[in-house]
């Protein structure tokens, strides 16, 4: 991920030195669009008078369409006020410009500025690009190093980074077919609602995912009976939905006041879309990334095959969702014995919990033997209490062994990627394999390893979502929303 973070910084700066050679290729000139209700004006009927001479001079207007389009050239920095006037002097508006020291136009009455069009323009394709740099990371991690954080955060944003970007195509075309109609306070409204385009662009994805959910979720009560774990899934679907409800009834009001009681409630809006978009980004990607890993199956080259242990029966028999596991570790050793002669180690992880008359580990032994495989194929670790525990024992003893062994991991297919990013987190490089389980018990127990994987970095997650609430709320706040 930090390879992907280089390439869009990158990008940033690239992208900012060609708005920068643009805008001096303009050489500072921006042209101006104001109204005129006034029937049979001409241009040379218009008089400018500047409130402050000396800070911008206006080129030859032009009116189109009801429209006075005028070129506008920076002469000093400052700020000034234009009364636009008919030859009889009656009053026809007010125009307002301000010259920054860059010898920039900034337009006070559409929030217009030198080169805005290229400007846009650059942050459509930066938003596509981040896109495609995202999934391209996605794609591209392969082996252990899939198995991460990152891979969450490159596969959810980059479906975010990709609607904004279509939505800013649309933005960027409309300013630039018609920027007096469409202007550039339209465009900052666009990009600062940029999380409330993607809540009401996912909505449809967003419910049809909470009807699967409480669908697996009635069928996991009716097979083992009620539990608040086993209903997770209808909360979490619940829980979007009315977050999507929420969206629309916030966005559907109409907020009457002064202009910065309408900023604020603008900005708690998209402050709460950002939120909730950065939500459905991170749910996203682990549920993207933990459905590829379930089903990938590793190369035959493994010198360990490491069986991650669970629960199983008082009288030392697995249960199915543990013998699932130790029977997905024989299938891929058998395949790979036939494939390239290659005997891998089969290494049963787990330790005795306080009702398990055995370790785990033991238990997973004893039936590798029930099936045949040779004892001296066994190796046990049978000190662990959880997952993470079960990479770091089992690395250690791996190292002592086999130092730079290759290492495959068996375990349920709802389980595959945490396991994988607690190996990561523990120094084993390793690859998983998944086993199958019932389909109603699947995606309730896959979202409680995605709620695994969230509360195992708080800060993080939470670093993460203040910098979007700052930048989308900070638009917001500073453009009226």
């Amino acid at each position: 991920m930090k390879k992907t973070t280089i390439q869009i910084a990158v990008l940033a700066v690239l992208l900012l030195a060609v708005c920068t050679v643009c805008r001096l290729a303009m050489r500072n000139t921006y042209t101006a669009s104001f109204p005129i209700h006034a029937e049979g004006l001409s241009p040379e009927d218009l008089r400018f008078s500047a409130e402050t001479p000396g800070i911008v001079q206006h080129g030859t207007p032009r009116i189109e369409d009801g429209w006075l389009r005028v070129p506008i050239r920076p002469e000093h920095r400052g700020e000034t006020f234009i009364d636009l006037a008919d030859s009889a002097g009656n009053a026809l508006g007010l125009l307002h410009f301000r010259v920054s020291r860059f010898g920039t136009v900034y337009d006070g009455t559409t929030g217009g500025f030198t080169g805005d069009t290229v400007a846009l323009a650059a942050f459509t394709a930066f938003c596509l690009a981040v896109a495609a740099i995202m999934f391209r990371a996605w794609r591209g991690a392969k082996g252990p190093a899939f198995y991460s954080y990152g891979t969450i955060h490159a596969a959810g944003f980059s479906l975010f980074a990709l609607l904004t970007g279509l939505t800013m195509l649309a933005v960027t075309l409309r300013h630039a077919l018609q920027p007096h109609e469409f202007s550039m306070f339209s465009a900052y409204r666009a990009i600062a609602g940029a999380s409330w385009q993607f809540m009401m662009t996912t909505a449809l994805p967003v419910v049809a995912f909470a009807v699967a959910m409480a669908v697996s979720n009635i069928a996991l009560v009716r097979h083992e009976g009620f539990s608040p774990k086993n209903v997770l899934g209808v909360g979490v679907g619940l829980a979007l939905v009315a977050g999507e409800v929420l969206a629309f009834f916030l966005y559907s009001r109409d907020i009457s006041g002064s202009e910065w009681e309408v900023r604020l409630w603008d900005t708690l809006c998209n402050v709460y879309a950002t939120a909730f978009a950065c939500f459905e980004c991170v749910l996203a990607g682990a549920i993207v990334c933990g459905l590829k890993a379930a089903r990938h199956v590793p190369a035959p080259e493994a010198d360990y095959i490491l069986i991650l242990g669970c629960k199983f029966r008082r009288d030392g028999t697995l249960t199915p969702l543990l013998r699932g596991r130790v029977d997905k570790a024989i299938e891929f050793w058998k395949r790979q014995r036939e494939a390239t002669g290659r005997e891998a180690v089969l290494m049963p992880s787990g330790g005795q919990g306080p009702d398990e008359p055995i370790a785990e580990a033991e238990a997973m032994r004893r039936y590798l033997v029930q099936q045949g495989i040779p004892e001296g194929c066994i190796a046990v670790e049978d000190r662990s209490r959880n997952t993470y525990q079960n990479m770091e024992f089992s690395r250690a003893l791996i190292e002592k062994r086999s130092p730079g062994a290759k290492v495959v991991y068996a375990t349920t297919n709802y389980h595959v990627f945490r396991s994988g990013v607690w190996a990561n987190l523990a120094g084993l490089p390793a690859e998983g394999v998944g086993s199958r389980t019932k389909w109603w018990y699947w995606p309730n127990a896959f979202m409680r390893e995605c709620a695994g994987l969230m509360l195992n970095r708080i800060p993080q997650e939470l670093l993460l979502l203040a910098a979007m609430i700052a930048f989308f709320g900070a638009l917001s706040m500073a453009l009226g929303g």
